[in-house]
């Protein structure tokens, strides 16, 4: 509220009132990754405030949904499968209601992110599958013929045994989980 006690009070609420915010920029990507970074550190209190000033912001709020399902899949993976599960009907809900409704589905939403056990697991898995599969020189390994497509009755016509490894030929060695 502005006081009408001089130059300096309009000063001083001009300065409150003016956030450093651009949708597509630099400030746009900080605020995002602070909110995530919120999440994965476990802080509830940064969480919802990071969520609130995007809002205020002008951010689009199924943007924000759209990254509080990545954090939940990247950050509790497994650990609090419910996370992926709330992210998900979060940006559902946000599809279907106003933006009134959405903040608070979406502040909910960091809310139990942030307080959530975080496991990293999966990503961290699923990246060094991805470099293994990057590193590989010439073409990827053949799927096993018994893993393929193929009915197992004519499966076991051939006499191939579906019990063998569900790795591709000379991986069966590698652990990724």
């Amino acid at each position: 509220m502005l006081c009408h006690d001089g130059y300096g009070s309009i000063k001083s609420e001009m300065k409150k009132s003016h956030m450093m915010y651009d949708r597509r920029g630099e400030e746009h990507h900080n605020t995002i990754a602070a909110m995530h970074e919120s999440i994965r550190g476990s802080n509830d209190n940064a969480a919802i405030y990071w969520t609130a000033r995007m809002l205020v912001s002008g951010e689009d709020p199924l943007f924000i949904a759209r990254r509080l399902v990545r954090a939940a899949s990247e950050e509790m993976g497994n650990s609090d499968p419910n996370s992926l599960q709330l992210a998900v009907s979060t940006m559902h809900g946000c599809q279907l209601l106003d933006r009134g409704d959405r903040e608070v589905l979406l502040a909910q939403c960091a809310l139990y992110l942030a307080r959530a056990p975080t496991l990293k697991r999966e990503y961290f898995r699923l990246e060094k599958v991805k470099q293994v599969i990057a590193d590989c020189h010439g073409p990827q390994p053949s799927v096993p013929f018994h893993l393929r497509n193929i009915p197992e009755k004519l499966l076991a016509e051939l006499g191939v045994d579906n019990k063998r490894s569900f790795m591709p030929e000379g991986m069966e060695h590698l652990k990724f989980y």
